[in-house]
């Protein structure tokens, strides 16, 4: 079963997320900002993070920033789930390594379907 770890400083959010993914078949993990996405990345080895952008302390460009140049996380998949909608954000997300970019509010399919197409051998 794979474990997803989901970054955002929303509960609500977190909440709506973790139901849709669980109910899929999938094991979650949260974390409220960037410095804590990057701990618990290290500490759980997640399959795959979903990162909001806009959060207190470290955001979520950053920490994916940090994710993709570190060897021990650089594997994780992250898919940026925000409320930033711009192109430039899109594109300024995915150099920072992200793999995916999902706008909020995010269709609980849609989020299942690109979990699952992220984690695809």
């Amino acid at each position: 079963m794979a474990l997803v770890l989901i970054v955002d400083d929303s509960p609500t959010d977190v909440h709506v997320m973790q139901q849709a993914l669980e109910l899929s078949g999938f094991q979650t993990a949260s974390a409220a900002d960037g410095s804590e996405a990057i701990r618990k990345a290290r500490e759980l080895h997640p399959d795959l993070i979903l990162m909001d952008i806009v959060m207190p302390g470290l955001n979520g460009f950053q920490a994916t920033r940090e994710l993709a140049n570190d060897p021990e996380t650089r594997s994780i998949p992250v898919i940026m789930v925000t409320s930033k909608a711009q192109e430039s954000d899109r594109v300024w997300g995915l150099r920072q390594g992200a793999v995916d970019y999902l706008v909020k509010p995010v269709a609980t399919d849609q989020l299942v379907r690109v979990a699952q197409a992220a984690l695809a051998p």
